[in-house]
């Protein structure tokens, strides 16, 4: 068991890129790392990790024994989901990461009703806009939404994220709204720092025609919610997720712009590293978000 436990200590290492890394991962001091690190090396009598004070990298050996290490792992894991007791229950922890709004408004209940179904599986659920290392910052799956750039990950489209453009009652009756997408620059907009381009929003017309209207703001914010807080006080108009502006669009305190346009949208995809088999608690999970975003 103490050989697994250095197993995994010293590839956590690894993939987090430094031992303090490893350590906030597991949970544990970085001297506890290193002392994990040491007894696999005098184990085997060879030196896996070359560390100084500002870097550390894989000996020759390390780099062939990483690869096998995790081979190991996996193997394990493997094994301990095919011989659980308790073949229907699903156990075990789930590292998750997703984007803020999305979470927010509907990854967070779906997870809640996993978790509901599931007691003895325990969900760790971090949700921001930047797209984190999976491997590296140690997380099992991931909700992105965009496009993806090419990797070695394994993934899955699970549904479509679409947006409206809109602005407060008080805007449009102080400055008036735009009749066409190319009237967008001669006005007021809040543009989201996540976007990018954040000063180019995409329209396609009643024909089909795509445009690109090349907007101008003097506030430029980089969270959905806070975008959506200044639209409603009347600060400009705002392209944003459908999840964000669909309810105070419904009560009045937001009128859509441009509303015979249809606005760009974007893939959802779920994200997990490659692996040979995939635990079944992450896979029901998976399954789960994919199921509920469908809904």
């Amino acid at each position: 068991m103490a050989e697994l436990i250095n197993l995994e200590t010293f590839v956590t290492a690894v993939k987090s890129g430094s031992f303090a890394g490893a350590a906030r991962l597991l949970g544990i001091s970085p001297a506890m790392v290193g002392r994990r690190i040491q007894a696999l090396e005098e184990h085997h009598g060879a030196r896996l990790i070359e560390r100084t004070t500002r870097a550390q990298r894989l000996t020759e050996l390390g780099e062939s024994f990483y690869a096998q290490a995790q081979a190991v792992l996996e193997a394990m894991s493997e094994l301990d989901d095919l011989t659980r007791t308790e073949p229907g229950r699903l156990t075990g922890r789930i590292r998750a990461t997703g984007p803020a709004t999305l979470g927010i408004h509907r990854l967070a209940a779906i997870v809640a009703r996993f978790c509901e179904l599931n007691p003895a599986v325990t969900v760790e659920l971090s949700l921001n806009d930047r797209r984190a290392d999976l491997i590296a910052e140690g997380y099992d799956v991931a909700v992105r939404v965009g496009e993806l750039q090419a990797s070695s990950m394994i993934a899955r489209r699970i549904g479509t994220y679409r947006f409206r453009c809109a602005a407060a009652p008080s805007y449009a009756a102080s400055l008036g709204l735009p009749l066409t997408p190319e009237e967008l620059r001669h006005h007021r907009c809040i543009l989201n720092l996540n976007m990018s381009p954040r000063n180019r929003w995409p329209f396609i017309g009643p024909g089909g025609v795509s445009v690109v209207a090349e907007v101008e703001g003097g506030l430029q914010i980089d969270n959905g919610e806070a975008q959506l807080a200044a639209a409603l006080a009347g600060a400009g108009i705002v392209y944003l997720p459908v999840d964000l502006v669909e309810a105070p669009l419904k009560t009045g305190e937001l009128i859509e712009v441009l509303p015979h346009w249809n606005r760009m949208t974007l893939p959802i995809h779920i994200v997990h590293p490659s692996r040979r088999l995939v635990p079944r608690r992450l896979s029901a999970f998976m399954d789960a978000i994919a199921a509920g975003l469908k809904e």
